[in-house]
């Protein structure tokens, strides 16, 4: 019998992101006997923050946030997948993608991650206080004005709303050097963020996506949380108090529930392990129709390919919510994922929370947005 393989996984410290790699990486030593993966995990803050580079010495697979990639090609810390993986599994999975999540990971000609889970800011609501979710921003500020309204505003997540509602009016933040702001659409979205600042809890700035859905599921106070990224796991009778449901995302703008801020992570290979190829294949097999449809999705698991989205099995138990939120996702914004993106998108995160703690002014946060997106390229 040959040796046993034991290799190492991080991922984040929740069901969403624990519990379907633990059941996949069971699945799979089924397979292969003398494979063992084994996984610690990390809080969503510090998934969120802690550069790749750090974990990479020290673990063989890496669930990663897209932004990081660029940071990923200069520190050379991945191995890029697409050397090691087959080439026509890689192109199925492209077909299957949803939205841009597959092409998240794509960066200077290189496959650095693979999507296992898609996810990007929708509304969430609960079915049993709100009948109908929230086609437009005014619709949020009529909730809001009663009291029924939770935002999840600790950074990064007041940028990622910046984001989305800058993108849904018809202006995306720049993710190219030299490129500018709208200042006109920037300064229409900052104005409606504060006027919903004005309406919430000041305690949602300190609330993440998880403490907001919390709050959400909890208790009769809030019916709607506006803008938060999609949580498959709240959607499942008995996860909480109470169910909640995901809706496509309330529109500022005039064409639809588009351009709200890609999130979502993939699985990536460790440039530093002695198994580049099993890892790989582990890879594509937990990214694959057949896995994230089945034994994923069945444990807490929000799939990242399309085929799973679009299984009425997969729907059932969540209330739909992938159908529900499908065309958001399909039309989400792609964030910058160059070098230095990821110190600007703690210092933009906040410059935004004094400008909505009434700290500072639209006429200097938004040249010291512009000041500090120039100065990422340079990083």
């Amino acid at each position: 019998m040959p040796d046993t393989i034991r290799l190492r996984g991080m991922t984040w410290s929740d069901p969403r992101g624990y519990d379907p790699l633990v059941a996949a990486s069971s699945a799979f030593r089924e397979r292969h006997p003398n494979v063992d993966i084994v996984w610690d995990k990390r809080s969503l803050q510090e998934f969120e923050s802690t550069p790749v580079e750090e974990l990479a010495s020290a673990y063989d697979l890496i669930i990663i946030d897209h932004p990081h990639v660029g940071a990923v090609v200069e520190k050379n810390c991945l191995l890029p997948i697409d050397r090691f993986g087959d080439q026509d599994k890689l192109a199925q999975l492209f077909a299957e993608t949803v939205g841009k999540s597959f092409q998240s990971y794509f960066y200077k000609d290189h496959q650095w991650a693979l999507p296992v889970d898609a996810a990007c800011q929708v509304q969430a609501l609960r079915p049993d206080l709100l009948t109908a979710p929230a086609p437009r921003f005014d619709d949020v500020l009529a909730e809001a004005k009663k009291g029924r309204v939770v935002w999840p505003l600790r950074a990064p997540h007041v940028l990622m709303s910046f984001f989305t509602l800058l993108a849904n009016h018809g202006a995306p933040f720049p993710v190219t050097r030299h490129a500018q702001i709208d200042s006109t659409a920037a300064r229409d979205v900052i104005a409606a963020m504060q006027t919903l600042v004005s309406l919430v809890d000041p305690a949602c700035f300190d609330m993440d996506p998880i403490a907001a859905l919390d709050a959400l599921a909890d208790g009769d106070q809030f019916a709607l949380c506006p803008f938060v990224y999609l949580y498959a796991p709240y959607g499942r009778v008995g996860y909480r108090s109470h169910r909640i449901a995901f809706h496509d995302m309330p529109s500022l703008g005039a064409s639809g529930p588009l351009g709200s801020a890609l999130g979502g992570t993939g699985i990536a290979v460790s440039s530093g392990t002695k198994h580049p190829e099993i890892c790989t294949d582990f890879a594509l097999w937990v990214a694959s129709s057949d896995i994230q449809r089945g034994l994923y999705s069945q444990n807490n698991g929000q799939p990242g390919n399309a085929v799973a989205w679009g299984n009425p099995s997969v729907n059932a138990p969540v209330g739909g919510l992938y159908n529900n939120t499908r065309m958001t996702h399909e039309a989400a914004w792609l964030r910058p994922r160059h070098a230095g993106y990821m110190a600007f998108q703690e210092d933009a995160s906040e410059i935004l929370l004094d400008l909505l703690r009434e700290k500072t002014t639209p006429d200097a946060a938004l040249p010291a947005l512009q000041n500090r997106l120039d100065e990422s390229f340079c990083a």
